[in-house]
């Protein structure tokens, strides 16, 4: 009798790490293969340092022992195979190396491949100095080294919090915090969820007590409408906004800054799911109570099934970890805790949508000469210019070419989606990458 098939799970953030120990405590081998050179994804970042229970959300970055831990490796393409799960071809090294090139068979695939943030288009969001607010954070925790001297801090979410406290660990003045809605009152809607989430309470105390010891401003209601600069970032524009953020005439006031951390949300990221043909609803994948997708062989956790945290992306990771060692052969208990984590995870999820979403008045933020895809410098008036001349999605990028840069769409293509009024099959064409990351022409020629 040949030996059952490794359980290969795909990103070693909190899902991922789950996924690794729950399906090695089933007695399965355990590929994890993460493009990061430590596992623990933005989250855990830098707990890979701090042993196996540094980390909030599970036991930290911590890889099971015995576990086949490939890093520093893209899967820059994924077929689908005939019984299920898929082949997945590697890149190991910087993209502009040589070597590191292969394929590995991944009979039952967990993919973790957590999401990127979502930032949102104004006059001068393209200047240096104004970046995501997860490399801010991430460049601070890794580096200890703040993007700025004097930050400013909009979006919205929870998220905007722990990267001020990050900013200002590292030595930054932060200006201001703005969050564009109204946050207690959505959460006061939400109760029963935001009641799910009760364990984050003492997250957000020791934030706000954070924000409070440093006398840093947290407005609601208000964005970042416009940023200036000879060349670099030196002030933005603020704004009032109405429940719906269109700006209010007359709240304009400016903030001197060298760095802008902007974040709404984040987006997940599919191309890998897509590929292997997962059904997606929402923009997300779709999953049933085992974590399985719609395409045999194939399980996801984390932010591709939804935005929750790192918590829940950890309980769906024990879920699916447990799941795909069931799919392999082992017999394992049915993990009801994290099944219990799960269903709560996904009501304080809910609340968490419901108190921060994305209203339709940002579309009013942008000017005409505003890029919109930056890697192809398309402006929000070429993109009008394409729609009137094209029809449907396909045609649209050729005519736009919005979306056919090296990101590929995923900094603008919900954005343009939004601007344009794509219909929801012809936006979900951003997340349609066969070639999943920039490869090397040598590795395509291999045939690998």
């Amino acid at each position: 009798m040949s030996a059952p098939p490794p359980v290969t799970i795909v990103g070693a953030g909190p899902a991922g790490l789950a996924a690794a120990r729950a399906a090695a405590s089933a007695g399965a081998r355990v590929r994890l293969i993460d493009a990061e050179p430590s596992p623990g994804g933005q989250y855990l970042r830098g707990d890979a340092l701090a042993g196996p229970h540094g980390g909030a959300a599970g036991q930290g970055a911590h890889v099971p022992d015995g576990a086949e831990h490939i890093s520093d490796t893209e899967v820059w393409a994924l077929e689908p195979l005939p019984g299920g799960g898929a082949r997945l071809h590697l890149r190991s090294g910087p993209a502009d190396g040589s070597g590191g090139a292969r394929t590995a068979d991944a009979p039952v695939l967990v993919l973790a491949t957590g999401a990127h943030d979502r930032v949102l288009p104004f006059p001068g969001w393209d200047l240096p100095g104004v970046v995501t607010a997860g490399a801010a954070q991430a460049l601070a925790k890794s580096q200890r080294t703040a993007i700025g001297r004097t930050a400013v801090v909009a979006g919205t979410g929870p998220f905007l919090l722990p990267v001020t406290r990050s900013l200002i660990g590292a030595g930054a003045r932060v200006a201001a915090v703005l969050e564009a809605n109204a946050p207690v009152s959505g959460w006061l809607r939400c109760a029963g969820g935001a009641a799910a989430g009760f364990g984050k309470f003492g997250e957000l105390v020791g934030h706000t007590a954070v924000l409070a010891r440093r006398r840093v401003p947290y407005r609601t209601r208000t964005a970042v409408i416009a940023a200036h600069g000879d060349g670099v970032l030196e002030a933005v524009t603020t704004v009032r906004l109405d429940p719906g953020w269109r700006p209010l005439p007359g709240t304009e006031r400016t903030i001197a800054a060298d760095a802008l951390c902007l974040g709404f949300g984040f987006t997940p990221r599919l191309e890998l799911a897509v590929a292997a043909g997962c059904a997606t609803t929402g923009g997300f994948v779709r999953v049933d109570a085992a974590q399985a997708t719609s395409a045999p062989g194939v399980f996801a956790a984390g932010e591709p099934t939804g935005i929750g945290g790192a918590a829940l992306a950890a309980a769906e990771g024990e879920v699916a970890g447990t799941a795909a060692a069931r799919a392999c052969g082992h017999p394992v208990v049915a993990p009801l805790g994290a099944l219990r984590r799960v269903r709560a995870g996904r009501r304080f999820a809910a609340a968490l949508a419901a108190a921060h979403p994305l209203r339709p008045g940002w579309t009013r933020w942008p000017r005409d000469d505003t890029p919109v895809c930056r890697c192809e410098e398309v402006t929000l008036s070429d993109l009008h210019a394409a729609a009137r001349s094209a029809s449907g999605g396909r045609a649209f990028r050729l005519a736009s070419r919005a979306g056919l840069g090296l990101c590929q769409g995923r900094v603008c293509g919900r954005n343009t989606a939004e601007l344009i009024g794509l219909t929801d099959d012809d936006a979900q064409r951003f997340d349609r990458r066969p070639i999943a990351v920039p490869v090397r022409l040598g590795d395509l020629a291999d045939g690998t």
